[in-house]
Protein backbone atom coordinates (compact mmCIF):
# COMPACT_ATOMS: atom_id res chain seq x y z
CA UNK A 1 0.00 0.00 0.00
CA UNK A 2 1.35 3.39 -0.98
CA UNK A 3 0.69 6.40 1.20
CA UNK A 4 0.19 9.84 -0.18
CA UNK A 5 2.83 12.09 1.38
CA UNK A 6 2.05 15.22 -0.60
CA UNK A 7 1.15 18.21 1.49
CA UNK A 8 -1.04 21.09 0.41
CA UNK A 9 0.92 24.25 -0.31
CA UNK A 10 1.48 26.52 2.67
CA UNK A 11 0.11 30.01 2.20
CA UNK A 12 1.78 32.92 3.95
CA UNK A 13 0.10 36.14 5.00
CA UNK A 14 1.98 39.44 4.81
CA UNK A 15 3.43 39.38 8.37
CA UNK A 16 4.90 35.93 7.71
CA UNK A 17 6.39 37.09 4.39
CA UNK A 18 7.89 40.15 6.09
CA UNK A 19 9.43 37.99 8.79
CA UNK A 20 10.78 35.41 6.36
CA UNK A 21 12.23 37.96 3.90
CA UNK A 22 13.36 40.56 6.40
CA UNK A 23 11.83 43.47 4.50
CA UNK A 24 8.92 45.71 5.39
CA UNK A 25 5.44 46.06 4.00
CA UNK A 26 6.07 49.12 1.86
CA UNK A 27 9.29 47.64 0.45
CA UNK A 28 7.45 44.45 -0.49
CA UNK A 29 4.70 46.34 -2.33
CA UNK A 30 7.23 48.63 -4.03
CA UNK A 31 9.14 45.58 -5.26
CA UNK A 32 5.90 43.97 -6.46
CA UNK A 33 5.14 47.13 -8.44
CA UNK A 34 8.68 47.09 -9.90
CA UNK A 35 8.39 43.39 -10.76
CA UNK A 36 11.21 42.33 -8.44
CA UNK A 37 9.08 40.49 -5.89
CA UNK A 38 6.35 37.88 -6.45
CA UNK A 39 2.81 39.20 -6.49
CA UNK A 40 0.37 37.78 -3.95
CA UNK A 41 -2.50 35.45 -4.74
CA UNK A 42 -5.81 37.15 -4.00
CA UNK A 43 -8.19 34.92 -2.05
CA UNK A 44 -10.79 37.61 -1.57
CA UNK A 45 -11.29 41.34 -1.70
CA UNK A 46 -9.22 41.82 1.46
CA UNK A 47 -7.13 38.65 1.61
CA UNK A 48 -3.78 38.20 -0.12
CA UNK A 49 -1.34 35.34 0.43
CA UNK A 50 1.91 34.09 -1.02
CA UNK A 51 2.67 30.40 -1.58
CA UNK A 52 5.59 29.53 0.70
CA UNK A 53 7.37 27.80 -2.19
CA UNK A 54 7.35 31.05 -4.20
CA UNK A 55 8.84 33.01 -1.29
CA UNK A 56 11.44 30.28 -0.68
CA UNK A 57 12.41 30.42 -4.37
CA UNK A 58 12.67 34.23 -4.27
CA UNK A 59 14.95 34.05 -1.22
CA UNK A 60 17.13 31.42 -2.92
CA UNK A 61 17.34 33.64 -6.00
CA UNK A 62 18.44 36.61 -3.89
CA UNK A 63 21.14 34.52 -2.21
CA UNK A 64 22.38 33.22 -5.58
CA UNK A 65 22.47 36.73 -7.03
CA UNK A 66 24.40 37.96 -4.01
CA UNK A 67 26.98 35.18 -4.37
CA UNK A 68 27.31 35.80 -8.12
CA UNK A 69 28.04 39.50 -7.61
CA UNK A 70 30.57 38.89 -4.82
Amino acid sequence: MQTNTTHPPRLLRLPDVQHQCGIGRSAIYTRIKNGTFPAPVKLGSRVAVWPASVIDAWIAQQIAASKASA
